[in-house]
């Protein structure tokens, strides 16, 4: 199965498509799996939003509704990635480290980077 990782080093192997890099997951399944529809269907609503921002810019809506709009969404997006986080650490990271993986350190350090980035986003 595959997993999803954001990457400025096209050279790693997986396959590259713009800077995210799509490469080999160490485990049989991701976190999401069981929350995937739910997950999809968020990420569907927060599409619509953006569209929808896009057109309100394009009918030259009023700024401060549009900048409204725009953290709403990106509250919507923050709040999938915290659920991803989540599962990803009850999943993968906790899976690694009670297996005694040879990637656990690698796992907790990937978990910590994505806080790091959460947190500075």
């Amino acid at each position: 199965m595959d997993k999803t990782r954001v990457s400025n080093d096209k050279t790693s192997g997986g396959t590259s498509h713009g800077n995210i890099e799509h490469g080999s997951a160490s485990h049989a399944s991701v976190g999401y799996v069981k929350e995937k529809t739910r997950v999809v269907a968020r990420m569907k609503r927060i599409e619509g939003q953006v569209r929808a921002i896009t057109r309100m810019i394009e009918d030259e809506t009023y700024c401060i509704d549009v900048l409204t709009q725009i953290a709403a969404a990106d509250k919507a997006l923050k709040a999938v990635a915290l659920e991803l986080l989540d599962s990803h650490l009850d999943h993968c990271v906790r899976s690694a480290i009670n297996q005694g993986d040879e990637d656990a350190d690698e796992k907790v350090h990937e978990a910590s980077a994505a806080i790091a980035r959460l947190v500075r986003s």
